[in-house]
């Protein structure tokens, strides 16, 4: 099979420049006014019991990047003119049947080998601060190599999740949610934020979320069938996007939450992405932000980590 030339995936620079364009935009309205809480959507959610965890799992944080966002644009209307620190991480799950990562997000020289597939000007956007650690290097650092690795959990696929499959080998097997693949892999054109380099010639293990409600959230699938490692929806900021949620051996239940938010501060206050960046990145804005409103109800004990909030990795990081 001839192999595919990346740039024939990229999406058109021009529409893109075009959706930027509309993105910045519409921002100073909504930094000014931020979209309201959704009251009703609030009332109407219920708490749905956790399914008991017979066994708990081990997390381990491996920090590959970082890189600053304005504050007010992470969390729309935060009156601020502070830069976010945010990181790019990739997270180690030890179950006693497997061991697994969610997100392998960076690989080495990511900016060569995966950003020149972005269209101009996302990947000017999004690039993290040099250098980068890779993927292999931050398992190294555990004493361990991508052989041990038995499969990867997406929460999504934009490039700064799965970056570093490009460190794994081409045998490790990809679980994701149909809607995600279909979504990433169908068209042909790549969704902005999406490189389709690091996932050509993986085998995808693709599921449906069949499985009751959990939580605030309305579909779920129990991993393992133990209640350690239980996959929910949190659809919104790709069509497929999931959170992860851990029965972790400290006692503590962990959602690794993906890119629902960027950080805890849009949970507390109820508040999305502004404008620009988050119409260029949620592919539904309704959803994300109702995704937003369940992970605020959630109920005390549930330690939300994002991909990139930076003080809820670093945190999650110090306990190792």
């Amino acid at each position: 099979m001839p192999e595919t030339d990346p740039r024939a995936e990229r999406t058109p620079t021009l529409p893109t420049v075009l959706r930027c364009c509309a993105a910045l935009a519409a921002t100073p309205a909504r930094l000014l006014r931020p979209r309201r809480p959704d009251t009703r959507l609030l009332s109407e959610l219920t708490v749905a019991p956790l399914p008991p965890a017979t066994v708990t799992v081990g997390l381990t944080v491996l920090t590959q990047g970082e890189m600053k966002a304005p504050e007010t644009i992470v969390a729309e209307g935060v009156r601020s003119l502070r830069e976010m620190p945010l990181t790019m991480a990739a997270f180690l799950i030890r179950h006693p049947k497997a061991r697994f990562l969610v997100d392998p997000a960076l690989c080495a020289h990511v900016h060569d080998r995966v950003l020149t597939e972005l269209p101009f000007p996302v990947r000017l956007l999004v690039a993290p601060d040099k250098p980068v650690r890779g993927l292999a290097d931050a398992l190294a650092g555990h004493a361990l190599t991508g052989a041990d690795i038995d499969f990867v959990v997406t929460t999504h696929l934009h490039w700064d999740h799965v970056s570093g499959l490009l460190e794994l080998p081409d045998s490790v097997p990809v679980r994701l949610p149909t809607a995600e693949h279909t979504w990433a892999m169908g068209g042909a054109h790549a969704p902005v934020g999406v490189a389709r380099g690091p996932l050509r010639e993986r085998t995808f293990d693709r599921f449906e979320l069949d499985g009751p409600p959990v939580l605030t959230f309305p579909r779920s699938k129990d991993l393992f069938g133990d209640g350690s490692v239980v996959l929910v929806d949190l659809a919104g900021h790709t069509p497929g996007s999931i959170g992860v949620l851990l029965a972790v051996d400290d006692g503590t239940r962990v959602l690794l939450a993906g890119d629902a938010v960027w950080s805890k501060l849009q949970i507390e206050l109820l508040r999305e992405k502004a404008p620009m960046p988050g119409v260029l990145f949620d592919t539904d804005r309704d959803s994300a932000f109702a995704t937003i409103h369940r992970l605020h109800a959630l109920p005390e004990g549930i330690e939300v980590i994002a991909g990139h909030d930076h003080a809820a990795v670093t945190a999650r990081a110090a306990r190792h």
